[in-house]
């Protein structure tokens, strides 16, 4: 019986053997899968990254970048300071700058190169030029620069500032913190914008941007997304660094400084001397003066063209919102016949005129408007 049992379970084993090597189509994965079959806690790409990848706008960012960067420098300045004992030692200063001309013009903020005993260029190539001034604008805070190459150079278009828009995009390139060749990217944030500097100087008609500016940005470029230059980068709100407000020279300004110095060989400035703050609106008209508004005359430059002209300041101040407004002066309505619409408007006017030529503007005083022929002042050029 033991042996009829034995010889039982020896087929049963034999049968079950063959139905799973020949007939079950036996998969050892599927008893592994489950073990194997661990989810990731995170995702993949469908595919990996590639140079044609990129978005349109991470492209634009790309050939801006390398079309411009070769024609963006880095400029130190050397200046002499005395210390507590009187010891005259060498200080640093650093900036940025681009080319503006194969002959090696180029442009950059004048308080980057003020005062400077030497002044040298690192091109992107990491050669390094002497540089000299040619002739500076303080009142726009711009400078013009030259190095010998001995080649010629790689330049930037200058663009066009008068039509920007808020809300396009720009590209910031320079050197802040001695990082050379940094871009930064944003969008145009305000226009018309008025600041003072450290040295307690207005700078009107400013370009507001968030495009990340830093100590050493000061004279790069600010570009549209073709690559054109439509601001000089000059300042950052506060002291802490890049806070997302940021400040150009529109470069409107420079190409007049650059049409002066081409002309005469030199560079002066028509002045006025006056500073004004623009009024319209509800708050013109709670000061009894015309809705339309215009400039408001703050102060009149002693022995200056407006002083000359009879223009008047303020002769009270009143407290608007945090800010204390001279009130009482004569309101600049219009210039050469076209109506003062903000800051810019006769800031526009004095760039194209020359020391010596007439203005005619239209002011209202006293209840009425009246028309005042100015000769303009001239602002010498410093170097």
């Amino acid at each position: 019986m033991k042996v009829l049992r034995t010889f039982f379970w020896a087929v049963v084993l034999a049968a079950a053997f063959l139905y799973v090597t020949s007939v079950a189509n036996w998969d050892v994965g599927r008893v592994l899968r489950p073990v194997r079959d661990v989810s990731h806690s995170w995702s993949e790409p469908t595919s990996a990254a590639t140079a044609t990848s990129f978005s349109p706008d991470e492209q634009n960012n790309i050939d801006v970048y390398k079309a411009s960067r070769q024609a963006t420098v880095y400029i130190t300045s050397t200046v002499y300071r005395e210390d507590f004992f009187f010891r005259v030692y060498p200080a640093e200063g650093t900036g940025s700058g681009f080319i503006i001309n194969p002959e090696g013009e180029i442009l950059t903020n004048n308080h980057v190169v003020s005062g400077t005993a030497q002044l040298t260029v690192t091109l992107e190539d990491k050669k390094v030029y002497k540089a000299k001034v040619l002739g500076t604008d303080p009142r726009n805070d711009l400078a013009l620069i030259k190095i010998g190459a001995g080649r010629k150079l790689p330049s930037l278009h200058l663009g066009d500032s008068d039509h920007l828009v808020v809300g396009q995009k720009v590209l910031a390139i320079g050197n802040p913190f001695q990082f050379q060749g940094t871009l930064t990217t944003g969008i145009v944030s305000s226009l018309d914008r008025t600041i003072q500097t450290e040295e307690s100087r207005r700078l009107e008609g400013m370009i507001q941007t968030d495009a990340a500016i830093n100590p050493g940005n000061s004279g790069g470029p600010l570009l549209d997304s073709r690559g054109n230059v439509i601001g000089i980068n000059t300042a950052i709100y506060g002291q802490q660094g890049s806070i997302g407000i940021g400040f150009a020279m529109p470069i409107a300004r420079a190409k007049v400084m650059l049409e002066e110095f081409q002309a005469h060989g030199r560079i002066s400035r028509a002045t006025l001397g006056v500073s004004t703050v623009y009024v319209a609106g509800d708050l013109a008209e709670g000061l009894q003066l015309p809705a339309e508004g215009g400039l408001l005359i703050q102060s009149v430059e002693r022995n200056s063209a407006a002083e000359e002209a009879g223009l008047r300041g303020p002769n009270r101040v009143v407290i608007v919102g945090n800010y204390q407004l001279g009130i009482g002066g004569d309101l600049i309505t219009a210039a050469e016949g076209q109506p003062i619409e903000s800051s810019e408007t006769l800031l526009r006017l004095l760039s194209k005129k020359r020391g010596g030529d007439m203005v005619v503007l239209t002011i209202y005083r006293g209840g009425r408007t009246q028309k005042v022929k100015v000769k303009l002042g001239e602002a010498p050029q410093q170097l």
